[in-house]
């Protein structure tokens, strides 16, 4: 491991529209904005930070790379673990999140399901499975 290396503070996802991406951490997930200005919305987990930030204002973030586009296909993947896979996908469906596979048990001892934020960003929810004895 490289010293100084020991946490994920912030992941930042770049969003073509700002107010819905927003919109979507606060009333989906249920998080409060602790930062926002023209160009971002800055929401707080327990244990770490998402910034919302408009994909026109990325770039120099990320030069020389290109900022992609939702249509280019996933870049990443976020899960976030839960104690209760059906009962969280439900719940998601009902605020209009369209569940894109799952639940669904993975042989590596997990219960599944993924969907997309509106900027693209794919998020997957994981329940552990009691290990067979």
């Amino acid at each position: 491991m490289i010293k100084g290396l020991s946490k994920i503070e912030v992941i930042t996802v770049f969003a073509e529209d700002l107010a819905a991406t927003r919109a979507f951490y606060e009333n989906v997930f249920g998080l409060e904005v602790v930062y926002a200005d023209e160009a971002s919305a800055v929401v707080r987990l327990d244990n770490l930070m998402i910034n919302v930030l408009r994909a026109d204002r990325a770039g120099t973030l990320i030069e020389p790379q290109p900022v992609g586009t939702p249509e280019n296909g996933a870049r990443l993947l976020i899960t976030i673990q839960v104690d209760d896979a059906d009962a969280v996908c439900e719940e998601l469906q009902q605020h209009g999140v369209t569940i894109l596979n799952g639940p669904v048990d993975r042989p590596w001892g997990r219960r599944t399901a993924a969907f997309a934020d509106p900027a693209g960003t794919m998020w997957e929810i994981a329940q552990h499975l009691p290990q067979p004895s």
